[in-house]
């Protein structure tokens, strides 16, 4: 129990990030599993769906009530979405846990690019929406569910929610204002993960291995209240400053995970030369 109270400050941090972005809570919930609670990393994965699930889902509630929520994209990049989280969990049956957590790693550094460098047009979207002159979210559908389906894929894979593409597409895809494309994400998140950590339930007992469901408890229950706090500084914060910032947090820690896994990893290389 004692490990698990020293885990506080990471669980904040991802509620924190899912309020604040839409994005990054399961960036920071692997890491924090593995190498804090020294997770298997296949249970972690797991676990990290149902926690950014569980924080995702408590977050768009005051998103919902304010109807900052557009069901249309949600459906169209949630359900295709929802399908490449099952495939993505499936296959992961098949690869290591070392190579699922060096994936991991190259997501994060992609992630840092969306993060520190997003395009000028969604900037211009972003303004273009508040002042009520883009199209609608009625364009772009084929995109969308696309998007969804790769972005679903890499969630089931990897265990990140992918809030950091789907913010992205949302506002120049489906034509969304900032927060609106959050609040969508959200919901979005948290269907995605369900179907991913419902998938991983057979990915696990093929290994025998099991879930920490009082680890996913306390680490949600801190992320909820992260959540909480993000979802009230969102409305008050730049969030260009908020993006680069955990931008360059992203690289620190891609780079970490990197270095811890290339001993390992090169030593499965060359045992196969």
């Amino acid at each position: 129990m004692a490990a698990l109270l020293m885990v506080w400050p990471g669980a904040l941090a991802i509620g924190l990030s899912l309020g604040l972005l839409g994005s990054g809570g399961s960036i920071l919930t692997v890491p924090v599993l593995v190498f804090l609670l020294g997770q298997d990393e296949k249970v972690a994965i797991a676990g990290s769906l149902a926690i950014v699930g569980l924080i995702a889902a408590a977050g768009s509630v005051s998103y919902l009530r304010d109807r900052l929520v557009d069901w249309r994209c949600a459906v169209l990049f949630g359900v295709p979405g929802m399908a490449g989280t099952y495939l993505g969990a499936c296959s992961s049956a098949f690869v290591s846990g070392t190579v699922q957590l060096a994936t991991f790693a190259l997501v994060v550094l992609a992630a840092s690019a969306f993060m520190l460098r997003p395009p000028a047009v969604c900037q211009q979207r972003c303004e273009a929406n508040a002042a009520g002159g883009a199209a609608g979210p009625n364009r772009a559908a084929w995109r969308i569910t696309i998007d969804g389906l790769v972005v679903g894929a890499v969630t089931g894979f990897v265990g990140v929610g992918g809030g950091f593409l789907i913010v992205p597409a949302l506002v120049l895809l489906g034509g969304l204002a900032m927060h609106r494309a959050v609040g969508t994400s959200l919901v979005i998140i948290a269907a995605k993960s369900a179907v991913g950590f419902f998938t991983y339930q057979s990915v696990l007992a093929s290994q025998s291995l099991e879930i920490d469901y009082k680890v996913i408890a306390v680490v949600t229950a801190f992320g909820v209240a992260g959540t909480l706090l993000g979802n009230t500084a969102a409305r008050h914060l730049s969030m260009d400053r908020l993006r680069q910032t955990f931008g360059c947090f992203l690289i620190a820690m891609g780079v970490y995970v990197l270095s811890l896994l290339m001993p390992p990893l090169l030593s499965a290389t060359l045992t196969a030369a």
